[in-house]
């Protein structure tokens, strides 16, 4: 069985950088995913996070279960809520969205997917949650009814990351949000990775292979990209 959390470990402790594709459920069908699959084989990508704000769990299954027949990757949920959750992924970002204080968001999901995630054998990876303002509404922001942090308080987003890392929290996930006019600015990137112990996750509004690798340079452990790749499935070739 992987263990994906010990593998972001042991690349964080070489200094590897791990690049994750986020699939959106929703904006995929079962039989139309040949391009896709051969996409993501053609890609850097080392990980496949599976999830969104939206979607309601059909053919979730289904999904993962024939994109991992054709895909050699750890496949982590990335959930919006627990109709997300599925057996047959690798393991599970168990997400507290630290920037907000709506507590369903905090710990009412979470509460809530527990009695379907111990039906499971997935690998439970606790993840503080944080999203940045990114110049527009994203979906994370609608669905959650959270305001997201603002992102020239490099500092406030500093003590929210460390305060997630204090209650135990394995990963940070520094988010801008799905389709987010700006990414994640580089200074909190910095500041953030540079003073806290557990891997870093930056995603949202990443567009071009040149802002994957700034967010690189600036710290993160892991870029996530989504809206780019689904925009366009040669993003990596192009």
């Amino acid at each position: 069985m992987i263990n994906s959390y010990n593998e972001i470990l042991n690349s964080k402790t070489k200094g590897e950088k791990l690049l994750a594709i986020l699939l959106d459920p929703d904006k995929l069908a079962v039989g139309n995913l040949s391009d896709l699959i051969q996409k993501i084989n053609q890609s850097p990508a080392t990980h496949i996070f599976v999830g969104g704000s939206s979607f309601d769990g059909t053919h979730l299954d289904e999904l993962i279960i024939e994109l991992k027949s054709k895909i050699n990757l750890p496949f982590l949920l990335f959930p919006g809520n627990p109709s997300q959750i599925s057996d047959k992924a690798d393991g599970i970002l168990f997400l507290t969205l630290l920037s907000g204080r709506n507590p369903d968001y905090l710990i009412e999901h979470q509460v809530n997917a527990v009695p379907i995630i111990k039906k499971t054998n997935l690998e439970v990876i606790s993840t503080g949650y944080i999203l940045i303002e990114s110049g527009n509404e994203t979906a994370v922001e609608r669905v959650s009814q959270t305001k997201p942090l603002d992102r020239t308080n490099h500092e406030y987003a500093l003590q929210t990351a460390q305060a997630g890392e204090f209650i135990g929290n394995k990963l940070i996930y520094l988010e801008a949000g799905s389709g987010a006019k700006l990414s994640v600015p580089k200074e909190m990137i910095i500041l953030v990775s540079q003073n806290i112990n557990v891997p870093l996750i930056v995603g949202g509004g990443i567009r071009s292979k040149q802002e994957i690798e700034n967010a690189f340079n600036a710290g993160a452990d892991i870029v996530v990209i989504g809206t780019a790749f689904e925009n366009d499935t040669n993003f990596f070739n192009s």
